[in-house]
């Protein structure tokens, strides 16, 4: 068998190999991941009965399981499936070959929005106003930006204290941050249903980390009781972040 191992077959072993990594990062940041092993598991066992130990009456059971078993997995399976098709077919996952012919312009527009978010969170953060806000990364959120009220103004600190003033109709929603700008406020995000998360956090933070896990957007996410300032990006939530370290995690595209 290692006689005919060519580049071919190598490259297919990698892709396999990062195809189950990258279903592992999924299941984990979603709380899925002990599916996903028993998923893992029953198929080394199928390999193992089926063509290893040759047992017949074993092996015809576990085939017509595993026959049936993509339906199975689509029910699961059907919130990641989504997301993952969500972010394959946005029109911004393909945002890369924009940048290649356009990073002088995008090196000037870019992060516009940092300063006078930074600025309303530290802000906000001293009176004790609870917030929301998301931004968007490459994947889009407009079936999010639906579910509130839609905005296209400026990013302005004011404006944004002003939205989440605590008489304000719409503080209670999150606010989506696109392309330098304020597109929506009063949105409705998912629900993080993690056990892990801890219990004097309230329904802002698992709104924030639910969509944390769902998209690839960073949000800002401040107390209304404790007047901290925590950011939730790829399923991982920070919690008492300073004003330097807001900055810079809005900045970072690698984080």
């Amino acid at each position: 068998m290692w006689m005919h191992f060519g580049i071919k077959d190598a490259i297919d072993v990698l892709l396999v190999a990062f195809f189950l990594y990258q279903t592992y990062k999924i299941m984990k940041a979603s709380g899925t991941i002990a599916i996903f092993s028993g998923v893992v598991s029953f198929v080394v066992i199928w390999i193992l009965v089926s063509q290893v130990l040759e047992m017949r009456l074993m092996g015809a059971i576990l085939d017509k399981v595993i026959s049936v078993g993509f339906i199975v997995l689509i029910i699961l399976f059907q919130d990641e499936i989504r997301r993952f098709l969500l972010a394959l077919g946005s029109h911004r996952g393909w945002r890369f070959l924009s940048k290649i012919f356009s990073k002088s312009e995008k090196d000037t527009k870019e992060g516009q929005y940092i300063a006078p978010v930074v600025l309303a969170c530290m802000n906000m953060a001293k009176k004790k106003t609870g917030a929301l806000i998301v931004i968007q990364q490459e994947m889009d959120l407009s079936i999010y930006e639906h579910t509130g009220e839609m905005f296209n103004a400026d990013v302005n600190a004011r404006l944004i204290e002003n939205i989440f003033f605590k008489n304000s109709p719409l503080h209670d929603g999150a606010m989506i941050i696109a392309d330098n700008r304020i597109k929506a406020a009063g949105c409705i995000l998912p629900v993080a249903h993690n056990t892990d998360i801890p219990k004097d956090m309230g329904l802002r933070h698992r709104s924030g980390l639910g969509m944390s896990q769902e998209t690839d957007a960073k949000v800002i996410i401040v107390s209304e009781e404790r007047g901290k300032i925590s950011v939730a990006h790829r399923g991982k939530l920070r919690v008492n972040v300073t004003a330097e370290e807001l900055q810079q995690l809005l900045s970072d595209e690698k984080w």
